[in-house]
């Protein structure tokens, strides 16, 4: 999670101007897809936790190499606390499947990329109208990530393929054993 949330960091390019700021392309959203598909939803989630608590405790991984509570306090503090989230469903949605298949996965981490943007870009937007002081409709905060979600509805499926690649070339009893923890 913490090299996803970073890659703008060893590949510059990958940043997106938005108005004054540029805003880093992350991969964040597919490991915390990734997290919820490989390690079920309890440990998915606990995953995410522990994530945000080594951020929060300062060590510099959240994205832009930033790190500390008042990460909270900006326009993307929604996005990581939405990882818990996404991780715990998408592993229960996992758990639940009969089969380990592409299309249950998929509709897991489409389910997850859902959440991420429900929850993140709700919080962008109460984030600028309220302490930060930037006006901005909901529709408005929902236009400016279009090109987020263009970036990670593929890679929410490419997570759901990788992860149904993984489950084929592991021990049964492996898949069986994290997937339904």
């Amino acid at each position: 999670m913490a090299i996803g949330a970073n890659i703008t960091v060893w590949f510059p390019f990958l940043a997106v101007p938005i108005g004054s700021a540029t805003v880093p392309v992350t991969l964040q959203t597919f490991f915390a897809i990734l997290a919820g598909l490989m390690l079920g939803r309890k440990l998915g989630s606990l995953s995410m936790i522990t994530y945000i608590l080594v951020g929060v405790a300062g060590v510099p991984i959240f994205a832009g190499l930033k790190s500390g509570p008042m990460i909270f306090f900006s326009a993307t503090g929604g996005f990581i606390l939405s990882f818990v989230f996404i991780a715990f469903f998408v592993g229960w949605i996992a758990e639940k499947s009969k089969h380990k298949k592409l299309l249950p996965y998929s509709i897991a981490a489409i389910i997850g990329l859902i959440l991420n943007y429900s929850i993140g870009v709700t919080y962008m937007f109460a984030a600028m109208n309220f302490w930060l002081e930037i006006p901005i409709s909901y529709s408005q905060a929902w236009i400016v990530m279009v090109p987020f979600m263009i970036k990670d509805f593929p890679l929410s499926l490419l997570a759901a393929l990788f992860m149904v690649n993984l489950a084929h070339r592991l021990p049964r009893r492996w898949i069986n054993r994290y997937a339904t923890t």
